[in-house]
């Protein structure tokens, strides 16, 4: 088969079982289930099999979709080594998460909708990372957000769920307006959105670059990957089945952000590169504060997807500032390759931490607080074990986790370019360690402190097999570049030489930072905590951190008092003069004044005499030539 047909293939598997459940099987959960399974597995091996095994590496080919004047709208395929690396995340993590939904799954009588949804993720996902041009990503942009709304509220019976689904829906379209604002500017001006030719374009004439496009491109980013401040979704959507949330969370769609930025680092000026930087410095460390205030072992998480997208943006801005010039060492393939190798390693670490609380909550009869569990090492010793892998990887432990190895040459490319980016993102390795040793902590040791977590027993084999494949990605071996495809290995190894003998400082502090974070977590929280001591002895700075700087609550103001009347203001003059006079002419005339003259007929006398003073007046002004 030639590569193009392969990448067909790995598109077209999820889109063929999404439709066969939606048509077929919607009420036969254990074939839907299969099915998507299947696909899922099909869309792996070709994946593998296109970065291993095939001759070809680069592929740009397109057809031609859609004329509109002399507008034309192609779909194709982009596939190099970015895309290379990208596909592999999604399809290897993919596999295992809808391998571990048949178990966590199994009793759901609507996994019959929930796994027609997860297929149709994966090709909207996948569409986004084989897209050739902005018009094509664009549309698979908006795909993953529909799916995403769908597997968010899947059980939309619950007023929070379906709540959550229509905040990630909403607030995503607000990034989204932005990021159609910049593709339209981009073809107005370039007359191209093709990836390669922009690219061919851009990357040797920088003077080309317009920086208000580039904030537009980047308010997508914002949306999708939850970068403040369109974050506020993201905690939310942990109303959605646990491995929903490894999929969104982990390899796909939060990520989708970071590997735009990736794909386009071409078009962006230096200063919209520093807006990314701060952007996501920011978000890292607001983030992990927010971590440390929660109770829900999901929210925990989440707070942690959204720390860790931090540190990938804020590389992306800070390695890609440097010149062409010096491109192979600090430049545009630095900041890049730093950012996808961490997006890497962390698909498989967060997608291991979402899939370990998943079992749990499934262990503890779906018990979410972290302080009505404990002793669970005990009672679930595989699940306890792969768990800690993560929390070693997420950390930095230095060696023996994948995390030090991708989050390391972020802080060595940080320090070298932008010292205080480097402090906030060095403070919140701390606090990752911090917030992590404490869930830690808390569920595993101690005793158990509820009947939920006395009664746990470990999950079954759907289960834990994928926490032991996504166990293996989160060692150091997920960080040894040579395992990757050879493409890809050129790509990670532009990485300044982040391991020699002149960093022997950085590889101490990053020991440090992770060893501070976690011995803290156990000296102040305590193994098998029952309440958490933040909030005991400081409760307004544990309410200050649990309100997240109150961003919901200023959205809800706004919504409330300013967006919606403003709404109902312009509901109404379009009732009354474009519905009413410009739609309905004369006619639309005639029945308002047939709404006023109804309006004088209250049965009342009292109201009967009023219009006729009020006619008397009016009589009296006309007769004394007012009018």
């Amino acid at each position: 088969m030639s590569l193009t047909q392969i990448l067909l293939v790995i598109l077209l598997a999820p889109l063929a079982s999404a439709l066969l459940t939606i048509v077929f099987f919607r009420r036969k959960g254990s074939v839907a289930s299969v099915l998507s399974v299947g696909a899922a597995g099909i869309v792996m091996l070709f994946s593998l099999y296109a970065l291993y095994f095939s001759e070809v590496k680069t592929l740009h080919v397109s057809c031609n979709w859609l004329s509109l004047g002399g507008l034309s709208i192609s779909m194709g395929f982009h596939f190099n080594q970015l895309s290379a690396l990208m596909l592999l995340v999604v399809s290897f993590v993919g596999f295992w998460i809808h391998l571990f939904s048949m178990g966590y799954m199994a009793d759901d009588e609507a996994r019959g909708r929930y796994f027609g949804g997860l297929s149709f993720f994966m090709f909207s996902m996948l569409g986004i990372v084989l897209a050739d041009n902005l018009f094509m990503l664009f549309i698979f942009w908006e795909l993953v957000g529909f799916s995403s709304y769908l597997l968010i509220g899947h059980y939309f019976e619950k007023n929070s769920a379906a709540e959550a689904a229509k905040k990630a829906f909403l607030v995503n379209r607000v990034g989204d307006f932005g990021f159609l604002i910049g593709i339209i500017w981009c073809y107005w001006h370039y007359g191209t959105v093709d990836l390669a030719e922009l690219e061919s374009l851009l990357f040797l004439n920088p003077n080309l670059l317009i920086t208000g496009m580039g904030l537009c491109l980047l308010c997508g980013v914002l949306g999708k990957s939850a970068q403040m401040p369109l974050h506020v979704w993201l905690p939310d959507a942990m109303e959605g089945p646990t491995p929903v949330s490894a999929l969104i969370h982990a390899a796909t769609m939060v990520a989708a952000g970071v590997y735009f930025l990736c794909r386009v680092y071409f078009i962006f000026t230096q200063d919209v590169l520093m807006v990314i930087a701060w952007v996501g410095a920011i978000t890292a460390i607001f983030a992990a504060f927010s971590a440390l205030a929660q109770n829900d072992i999901k929210r925990i998480l989440a707070f942690s997807t959204l720390s860790q997208l931090g540190y990938m943006v804020a590389i992306f801005g800070v390695g890609t500032q440097a010149g062409v010039a010096e491109m192979l060492e600090f430049g545009f393939y630095a900041g890049v390759a730093a950012a996808m190798f961490h997006l890497t390693t962390h698909a498989f670490f967060k997608a291991l931490l979402f899939l370990g609380s998943g079992s749990i909550i499934n262990a503890c009869h779906h018990e979410q607080d972290i302080f009505k569990m404990g002793g669970l090492y005990r009672r679930m010793p595989w699940t306890f074990l792969f768990f800690t892998i993560g929390v070693i990887a997420i950390s930095g432990v230095p060696w023996i986790g994948a995390g030090f190895w991708s989050k390391d040459p972020i802080l060595y490319l940080a320090l070298k370019s932008n010292a205080p980016i480097y402090g906030i993102l060095a403070f919140s390795a701390i606090l990752t360690a911090l917030y992590m040793g404490r869930l830690w902590f808390i569920v595993f040791f101690g005793e158990a402190k509820s009947e939920s977590a006395e009664n746990a027993k470990e999950s079954s084999i759907f289960m834990v097999l994928p926490l032991a494949v996504l166990g293996l990605g989160s060692t150091f071996i997920g960080g040894m570049v040579q395992l990757y495809p050879a493409g890809v290995q050129q790509l990670l190894e532009k990485l300044p030489e982040a391991h020699g003998a002149d960093h022997t400082l950085m590889v101490a502090l990053s020991a440090g930072f992770s060893i501070l974070g976690l011995v803290g977590a156990m000296l102040y929280y305590k193994p098998g905590a029952s309440e958490d001591r933040l909030n005991k002895f400081a409760p307004r700075l544990f309410a200050f951190l649990k309100a997240r700087l109150y961003f919901d609550e200023i959205y809800g103001w706004y919504i409330e008092k300013i967006q919606q009347p403003v709404a109902e203001l312009l509901g109404f003059f379009d009732q009354l003069f474009i519905s009413g006079l410009m739609v309905r002419g004369t006619a639309g005339l005639t029945g308002l004044v047939g709404i006023f003259v109804r309006a004088t007929h209250v049965g009342s006398l009292h109201g009967y005499v009023y219009w006729f003073f009020g006619g008397l007046l009016l009589f009296w002004a006309l007769a004394a030539g007012w009018f």
